[in-house]
């Protein structure tokens, strides 16, 4: 038995031991600014800030004039960042105050642990062990639904996801969901899509279920989700401790263009790339599978599903060069924001992602397209918009909507793709 000198000593140490936060982290008037650069020094000045102050959350990186950055300024700091916007000359406008009050807001739309899997649904977010309940649940109500579980996260967590279908001469479709740990809206929406394609009798569904063979993983990153409910509601990347700091961006981790372009070699970074190209246990197992599963189950088509700023985006990430099917995903893409924007009137915007959103290396979705030839590879930024004042806090009630888009989206693509001959053998080489 541990002997404590005090209470809460003992208790601090006994849920540090036990894996649980004691004392979550809280973002009490942290500050959410959208800036327009416009100068070469601006982005000089925000770069440096960037490298030298963790006090300062950057959703992106400062990469050249005539661009929107959106950056988190804690309380501390507002009077500097108020003082070099003024001395730079730089265009902005707070989008809102305190963070902390919508973190407050949403814990009471998280249902509680041990919630019956009968009892899941989408108005309300879920814990990790609720979400796999669910879906052992859910693979013994279903025959056509096989339950699969990869490896082990750093914590000994395994990655559960499903396979749907039991042709084995239909095409599979890969749906990679929360890789980045505070995107809740991912598994949520994932989640819906692999309950449409269970029990929904419309029949453009019932086409997608029938026609594919799907891959559901709603949590890739189970460590850092789990940490998002228990000790810090930002948090992105895994738990793995790098010296004094902790956590790889498993979204930079993998060996396409490993550590270039979009990523960081500093441990204490948001989008730290990790040791060396899948050096993290989620993403060895997730390049273990699909490298063993690819050819024999088919799979002709990736989505990776993030959070936020509304984009559609296919290769590359860490280079300006078009990938030989650009104009098919083009059109693709594009069927996939007609579609959205028919469901709800969300503005989608579809592109390569360097193009659209910022440059980034060592993702998964260039990665299976180069490494492994899947032709068809998607990452999705679901709502809210990159002016969001929400961001990766997404509000329950917009779940269903959400995740009624993706669905749409997944409908509209699928179908563009067969149309141009992805599935019937004809387009087997990029």
């Amino acid at each position: 038995m541990l002997a404590c000198g005090q209470v809460l000593a003992c208790w601090t140490l006994l849920a540090l031991l036990a894996g649980v936060s004691a004392d979550p982290a809280r973002y009490d008037h942290f500050r959410l600014y959208r800036l327009l650069i416009e100068t070469p020094a601006q982005v000089e000045m925000l770069q440096q800030l960037e490298k030298q102050s963790d006090s300062y959350a950057f959703m992106g990186h400062a990469r050249q004039p005539n661009q929107n950055l959106t950056i988190m300024v804690a309380p501390h700091k507002i009077a500097e960042i108020t003082e070099l916007l003024q001395r730079y000359e730089l265009q902005g406008s707070i989008l809102l105050y305190n963070m902390q009050e919508l973190i407050d807001r949403e814990k009471a739309t998280i249902k509680p642990k041990g919630t019956r899997p009968e009892e899941f649904g989408w108005q309300f977010y879920h814990h990790l062990d609720t979400i796999n309940e669910w879906l052992r649940w859910q693979a013994g109500r279903h025959p056509e639904l096989q339950l699969l579980e990869l490896g082990a996260s750093y914590e000994n967590r395994s990655l559960y996801g499903v396979k749907l279908g039991t042709n084995p001469a239909n095409s599979g479709v890969f749906v990679e969901c929360g890789i980045h740990a505070r995107e809740w809206i991912s598994p949520a929406s994932c989640t819906f899509v692999l309950n449409e394609l269970l029990s929904s009798d419309r029949p453009d569904v019932r086409r997608l279920a029938d026609r594919f063979n799907w891959i559901i993983f709603p949590v890739v990153n189970p460590d850092g989700y789990r940490y998002t409910f228990e000790g810090d509601r930002l948090w992105r990347k895994n738990t793995q401790p790098y010296g004094v700091c902790r956590g790889v961006d498993l979204n930079r981790n993998f060996a396409s263009d490993w550590n270039g372009p979009g990523a960081s070699n500093d441990p204490c970074r948001y989008d730290f790339a990790g040791g060396s190209a899948a050096s993290e246990p989620e993403t060895r197992a997730l390049v273990d599978f699909l490298e063993r599963h690819v050819a024999q189950w088919r799979i002709r088509t990736y989505f990776s599903v993030h959070s936020f700023s509304q984009l559609v985006m296919f290769p590359y990430g860490y280079k300006a060069d078009r990938v030989p099917n650009y104009d098919d995903l083009v059109a693709i893409g594009q069927k996939g924001v007609d579609a959205i924007e028919r469901a709800h009137g969300a503005r989608y915007v579809s592109g390569a992602m360097i193009e659209t959103i910022y440059p980034s290396s060592g993702d998964s979705v260039d990665w299976v397209y180069s490494a492994l030839g899947v032709p068809v590879a998607y990452t999705f930024e679901l709502r809210g918009p990159p002016d969001s004042t929400n961001m990766f806090v997404l509000p329950a009630e917009e779940i269903i909507p959400t995740a009624e888009e993706l669905l749409a989206a997944f409908v509209a693509m699928l179908g563009e793709a067969t149309r141009l001959g992805y599935y019937d053998g004809e387009r087997q080489e990029l």
